[in-house]
């Protein structure tokens, strides 16, 4: 009896250190996680959704979380997962071949269009209006693929093998999804914002 209350204490005390634990994670990482939401749903309402869902389904694989791993490299593939499951669930994941290796013509793979951070800081004090708008309605024109490929590689700064293991795909994958992104995005901003690329503020 004695060594079962013992037994009950020592798996409550530990669940109150992983509570404790999953909860400094949470406040240290949920702007972060809501501003890479809203790159993705493109509108407060269904990042709010989305980041509350993730964390939910964080919490409930929390005993499963390996320490050597980033937290937020870990929570982005859970978030970007639930992302790309929702779009399938509406019917409105745009069906897309991007499983080929891009190799461009001169040998190097990717591309020279770069996107600045936009995660909220002293640079989104500096970038015009028109600019961040121009980039969350390019970025909301890509399939759901692209866009988290260059949201995570050019805006949250991920390379692409962390990029690889968040998306689960090869590492080849990933920089034909970022290439074409970037492509997509460009010329998506050059049509409708030319004025951006006049001014230099794109290039």
């Amino acid at each position: 009896m004695e060594a079962a209350m013992t037994h009950t204490a020592v798996a409550s005390s530990m669940d109150n250190r992983l509570q404790q634990e999953f909860e400094e994670l949470v406040e240290r990482h949920y702007q972060q996680a809501y501003n890479l939401a809203y790159r993705l749903t493109g509108n407060a309402a269904d990042a709010e959704d989305l980041v509350q869902e993730a964390f939910l389904r964080a919490y409930r694989f929390f005993d499963r979380y390996d320490r050597s791993m980033p937290f937020m490299n870990w929570f982005n593939r859970i978030l970007t997962n639930l992302y790309i499951d929702e779009y399938r669930r509406r019917g409105r994941l745009r069906t897309v071949s991007i499983d080929e290796t891009f190799t461009a013509e001169d040998g190097e793979e990717g591309t020279t269009f770069d996107l600045p951070d936009l995660s909220p800081g002293p640079m989104e004090e500096v970038l015009s209006k028109e600019y961040t708008e121009a980039i969350q309605e390019g970025l909301q024109q890509l399939s759901p693929e692209f866009r988290i490929a260059v949201v995570l590689a050019d805006i949250e700064g991920h390379s692409y093998e962390e990029i690889a293991e968040i998306m689960n795909t090869s590492i080849g994958t990933v920089r034909s999804r970022i290439h074409r992104g970037r492509k997509q995005l460009r010329d998506h901003i050059q049509k409708r914002h030319p004025n951006l690329f006049e001014r230099g503020e794109l290039k």
